[in-house]
């Protein structure tokens, strides 16, 4: 249930209020993306309305991540998610490749949340009736310290992954903000969320995953994008805090 009151937006989640925006103060992150075949990318993501970004002809960006989320409004929690670079949703029918890699280069393409198992009650609750996140609950093992970072979810007693990931180099600029537009659908309805980054501690690499696939059927939409394969780039995040707004129905 959605309140405003005093020009404060709030919701009223398992009987808890949260506030808008919601503060991730403290959380870590690890992930790899993964060059897909884009014909294959856009008939699992058709369902959303959107269109997948083509970083070179006949490619698409499908990205794996890992989240322990320590401090926040939420709470503590770990996350899993499956993303897809997508385009704009205002972007014009008939967008270039090359003009999709001008929107990763100055950061107006968007990022498909396609799948999200957490391993909360609250947060998936919240992920679902705030910004129609597809959160669901899951099982977790992760570890987000030393210089290989691991983790593994399951769900219904199945696995859908386990990812490692070796710690690249030191990237330049960490700790500047950056903005993203997050893309969500549930319900039949498709929606666009204000994603405000500030990480610190980022290390990238070319490559540096392992992949393994279990019998979920997650996994099986993965191996239908040619995964596990060698990923194009790593990366680690050893602090994120990030800011969510509001959604907004497209």
């Amino acid at each position: 249930m959605c309140d405003q009151r005093g020009g404060v937006v709030s919701y009223s989640i398992l009987g808890k209020i949260v506030e808008m925006p919601v503060e991730v103060r403290t959380a870590s992150a690890f992930m790899a993306m993964y060059s897909v075949p884009s014909v294959t990318a856009q008939s699992i993501i058709d369902y959303t309305g959107l269109t997948v970004l083509q970083y070179r002809p006949g490619r698409a960006l499908c990205g794996l991540v890992f989240v322990d989320y320590v401090d926040g409004d939420l709470g503590p929690y770990n996350e899993f998610g499956v993303t897809y670079m997508v385009r704009s949703h205002t972007a014009p029918p008939g967008t270039s490749v090359l003009s999709d890699l001008r929107s990763l280069a100055s950061g107006t393409a968007g990022a498909l949340i396609h799948e999200l198992p957490v391993d909360g009650e609250f947060t998936k609750a919240a992920g679902r009736g705030i910004w129609g996140f597809p959160k669901v609950l899951a099982e977790f093992d992760t570890e987000h310290t030393g210089s290989v970072k691991r983790g593994s979810v399951s769900r219904d007693g199945k696995l859908i992954t386990q990812l490692s990931v070796k710690s690249g180099l030191s990237v330049p600029g960490s700790g500047a903000n950056m903005s993203l537009a997050a893309y969500s659908h549930l319900d039949g309805v498709t929606r666009c969320t204000s994603w405000d980054m500030a990480p610190t501690g980022v290390k990238s690499r070319p490559g540096g995953a392992e992949l393994q696939l279990g019998s979920h059927p997650m996994a099986a939409e993965l191996r239908r994008l040619g995964l596990p394969r060698r990923a194009l780039m790593t990366t680690t995040i050893s602090n994120l805090s990030m800011t969510f707004g509001e959604a907004t129905e497209i």
